[in-house]
């Protein structure tokens, strides 16, 4: 027996979502706990998945498999499908396993014809109703299946209003929709050379393979790969019989999410037309009502809606999105899904759905995705800010923004990659705009709601959205907007507050967020199921404060060079670079001890009671120094001009000293450990530096808790030799101020030939650091400045490597290096600690990496560390987020 590809809805459940995607699955579940869901039946993602092996035909079997389920369906429903005298008419949807909003558009009212709209309009008695259906129909075939533009059809739509002199298309009547219905049959003869399909069976599988096609069109390419969704799942086909929100006054469409996707609270949010279809809602052509008001309008309705939105909730145990529509007083439940939301709503709603029993707290962790975190901690507009607010819309999506105004995703796009920050100034997007949203600020729209296209995309991505500002008057031509006497040309600049809905021009004051108790609460819940550590890579007493704030425990990373590129300092270090002797070498270094001393002071001070991994010079001493080409062409310009001579032969000798250190490559140069090994007197300093801050600070009471961290080790011979150095420098410090403190000297492994002998390494290291940035580099062979800047995005693009290894560890290749470099390390030295403080550390996915290997803690920026602590819970409590904020 073949496989079987087409399910009815009373055969589906919600665990089905693999083979019947999520709208299907749940269109099955509500299907049989009983809600009024117009029935239906769904082509199974296995059926998209074998047409494209069969090389985009329809595999053996589906067409008789979806022509046996109609026959199913007529008699369910009383009404047949093509009938000239009952005919049953459908809704086509997408629905893939993980939700992909705006991937393809619906149809709705498959299954007219000539024939089948004249038997609608005697079953009807409404002749308006059903033209308008038809020439809605032939508009959305056109453009999903026949890939006919949407202006071409807006265009004949807009005339025949301006002909009848009214604003919206509920103002024309049966005659000007006749007259629209047969212009718009011309533009398909004339676009495509053939009549628009009469034939509702082949209407039909025409859209079910478009559906199919819709899969791997450009939006959905970008969607997936924004949101690391796999390419090889498939589409399902949701095939649904049609109930109408146009009929009338007491029809109408909408969509409503139990709980407010942008703040979390405990509400019904949404929207809703009377009498329009679902596409109107989101299209953002009308700007709808508030859900609430439909309370005042259909009372019955609504409580019912209310009623079915608990029962929802509570079945999923989860915020849902929910579409519906009104025929005839009549609600039925087209859809539900577990709502996306901003970072922000994701706790409040995770905390309170604890509170209220309906999950419990591992499950809370889960709910919010990590990386989505980061919403929260980017910067709002400072409330003691002066601007001038020349507009004010919906406010769609949280958070603010500023940049030049653009008016094409393109450009947009463009004007990102090249650094720009813009804001995109649409009337309305579509899913065609979805490259200019993500490399956009922030998003502006004249029209549509707080569930239109824009706003979904936006809060999905975190950023400002400003919707529905309908004051504002839209040029493309001219390329610029205008409000209330104000002009606003591209290029120019703008604010948006996505929090208020405010439009504000030039730019503004932005301040850093404050996190919610709720988020505490949160990340007190994920502490207590977390099994890692959590510390912070930071290089200033600042920073470590800031790290503590946002609880890390701890630094897993103090970059010592950065501390010697400040201004007051660099004369110095290049005097001690370019020194002839050890004495005039040694002498320098005696003037940059007090200052490494005293930052090591202010950073040990603040954090105190944790421990600090403080890592020796690291970079070639090269980069201290000028650039050759600056140095030549400075010296050049002396010369020509009759410069001083003593300052140019000053130059020449510094210049000669450059080029002498000046190395081919000096990432695999002479760097870290082997400055050490050339160099004892740099290293000698700075451990000094750290010893002498420990001893003042336990003089003054404070638990100071330092870590030696020797840089680009690969042989256990450089870290015998420096530690034993390091060691005798640390009793001595002891021995001078009468004092006793620990002593811990560890490495990075960022090379692999350390990884391979870690065995070795570990019995001179108390700790291992894995520097993962580095040991990626050496790994791949990619220099990470070239790889991320030329060939790096084809590798991605086509699909050679699923992500960037920079951002998300290279389990399958690094990753063996880091798991073999920690097992033999433990073999050898069973005390020994292990972490990472690469940027991996800050990276969800690469985290639970981490913690399956059993290593004692990550280490990120100061500001990922929220979403390190959340996503070492998620890992702990055996999974990853089961809620997108995507």
């Amino acid at each position: 027996m073949g496989k079987k590809y087409v399910y009815s809805f009373e055969e589906g459940k919600a665990d089905m979502k693999g083979l019947l995607g999520g709208k299907g699955a749940n269109l099955a579940e509500m299907t049989n706990i009983g809600l009024p869901v117009p029935t239906g039946i769904t082509v199974t993602t296995e059926a998209c998945n074998d047409y494209y092996a069969q090389g985009g035909k329809m595999p053996e079997g589906l067409e008789a498999e979806i022509k046996e389920k109609m026959v199913g369906l007529e008699a369910k429903i009383g009404k047949n499908f093509g009938d000239a005298a009952n005919p049953l008419l459908l809704s086509i949807r997408s629905g893939a396993k993980f939700s992909m909003p705006g991937m393809m558009d619906t149809i709705l009212n498959l299954g007219l014809n000539d024939q089948t709209c004249e038997a609608m309009v005697k079953a009807t008695n409404n002749e308006r109703f059903v033209l308008d259906c038809y020439r809605r129909f032939i508009q959305m075939f056109s453009g999903v299946v026949l890939g006919l533009e949407h202006h071409k059809f807006e265009s004949v739509l807009d005339a025949q209003k301006e002909k009848r002199g009214v604003h919206f298309d509920t103002e024309l009547d049966a005659d000007d929709l006749r007259e629209v219905v047969a212009a718009y049959k011309k533009v398909v003869k004339r676009e495509t050379g053939n009549d628009f399909p009469e034939d509702p069976m082949q209407q039909l599988l025409l859209a079910v393979q478009a559906v199919f096609g819709s899969w791997n069109n450009q939006r959905a390419i970008v969607y997936r790969r924004l949101n690391q969704i796999p390419d090889d799942l498939g589409t399902a086909v949701n095939i649904q019989s049609m109930v109408f929100g146009n009929m009338g006054e007491d029809c109408g469409t909408g969509v409503a999410f139990t709980r407010n996707p942008s703040t979390g609270e405990k509400a019904l949010y949404g929207e809703y037309l009377i009498n329009a279809q679902g596409e109107d809602v989101v299209a953002g052509i009308r700007t709808p009502q508030p859900i609430s008001k439909l309370q005042e309008e259909m009372p019955v309705i609504y409580q019912q809606f209310v009623d079915i939105c608990k029962t929802l909730e509570q079945h999923y145990q989860n915020m849902q999105d929910i579409e519906f529509t009104i025929e005839k007083g009549k609600l039925y439940i087209l859809q539900t899904r577990h709502g996306k939301r901003t970072a922000n709503a994701a706790i409040k709603i995770a905390v309170e759905m604890a509170a209220e029993g309906l999950i419990d707290k591992n499950e809370a962790v889960l709910r919010v995705e990590p990386g989505a975190l980061d919403q929260l901690l980017h910067r709002r507009i400072d409330p003691a800010a002066k601007f001038e607010v020349i507009a004010k819309g919906l406010p769609a999506s949280p958070g603010a923004a500023s940049g030049t105004v653009v008016f094409d995703a393109d450009e947009a796009e463009k004007q990102g990659q090249s650094g720009q920050k813009v804001v995109l100034v649409r009337t309305e997007t579509t899913p065609d705009d979805i490259h200019g949203i993500v490399a956009a600020q922030g998003v502006l729209t004249s029209r549509g709601g707080m569930t239109s296209h824009a706003a979904v995309v936006a809060r999905g991505m975190g950023k400002p959205c400003v919707c529905g500002c309908e004051a504002i008057k839209i040029n493309y031509a001219e390329k610029l907007f205008s409000v209330n006497g104000t002009v606003v040309r591209e290029g120019d600049t703008v604010s948006i507050d996505g929090a208020t809905g405010q439009v504000i021009l030039g730019t503004v004051p932005m301040i850093d967020p404050e996190l919610s108790p709720e988020f505490q609460e949160l990340l007190g819940w994920a502490d207590d199921i977390r099994t890692m550590a959590v510390r912070a890579n930071a290089d200033t007493p600042e920073d470590a404060a800031k790290a503590r704030e946002f609880g890390a425990e701890g630094i897993g990373l103090c970059r010592t060079e950065h501390m010697f590129m400040a201004q007051d300092r660099l004369p110095v270090v290049q005097e001690m670079i370019l020194a002839e002797t050890l004495e005039d070498r040694e002498a320098a270094l005696e003037k940059l001890l007090p200052v490494q001393q005293g930052d090591f002071y202010g950073i040990l001070k603040a954090m105190e009671g944790f421990p600090v991994y403080i890592r020796l010079l690291d970079p070639p001493l090269h980069e201290f120094l000028p650039n050759i080409e600056e140095l030549v062409v400075e010296i050049t310009e002396l010369k020509c001009t009759g410069g001083d001579k003593n300052l140019i032969a000053e130059k020449e000798e510094l210049l000669r000293k450059v080029r002498q250190l000046h190395e081919f490559n000096p990432m695999l140069g002479h760097r870290g450990c082997r400055l050490g090994v050339t160099f004892p007197e740099i290293y000698a300093m700075q451990v000094k530096a750290i010893y002498q801050a420990t001893a003042q600070l336990v003089k003054e009471g404070v638990d100071a808790e330092p870590e030696v961290m020797i840089p680009l080790v690969i042989h256990v011979n450089e870290l015998k030799m420096l530690r034993e150095q390091a060691v005798e420098i640390a009793k001595a410090v002891q021995q001078e101020h009468g004092i006793d403190f620990d002593i811990h000297i560890g490495t990075m492994i960022e090379l692999p030939r350390a990884a391979v002998t870690a065995d070795e390494i570990a019995t001179q290291a108390d700790f291992f650091s894995f520097g993962t940035n580095d040991l990626t580099q050496t790994t791949l062979g990619f220099s990470r400045d070239d790889a991320e800047g030329k060939f790096l995005p084809d590798y991605i693009n086509k699909k050679i490597l699923t992500d960037n290894p920079f951002v998300v560890l290279d389990q399958a290749g690094v990753g063996k290096l880091v798991k073999l470099g920690t097992d033999l390390g433990r073999q050898a030295n069973p005390a020994l600690k292990v972490g990472i403080c690469g940027e991996h550390g800050g990276e969800p996915s690469s985290i639970g990496f981490c913690h399956r290997i059993g290593m004692n803690y990550v280490s990120c920026s100061p500001y990922r560390v929220p979403i390190a602590r959340l996503a070492s819970a998620q890992a702990a409590a055996g999974g990853e987020s089961s809620v997108s904020t995507k």
